[in-house]
């Protein structure tokens, strides 16, 4: 008589919620930092100088407008 073997694949493809709320808050912040930020990042620093100079909204202006949001 011959014995057989019956292999039994467990497979566990489940993504850890952690990388989940990481990726959820990094996308989070870079929507901020793209789409709304007018100054408020660098008024921590600046201070109201920041709200005038603009320097993210400067950097990330052609981005804004291919993300369709409004600046001018």
């Amino acid at each position: 008589m011959l014995s057989q073997s019956k292999e039994i694949a467990v497979s566990k493809s489940s993504i850890p919620i952690f990388a989940i709320v990481f990726l959820a808050a990094i996308f989070v912040f870079g929507l901020f930092f793209v789409g709304y930020d007018q100054g408020h990042i660098f008024s921590i620093v600046l201070g109201e100088q920041a709200f005038e100079d603009l320097y993210i909204h400067e950097l990330t202006h052609d981005m804004r407008h291919a993300a369709g949001f409004p600046c001018h």
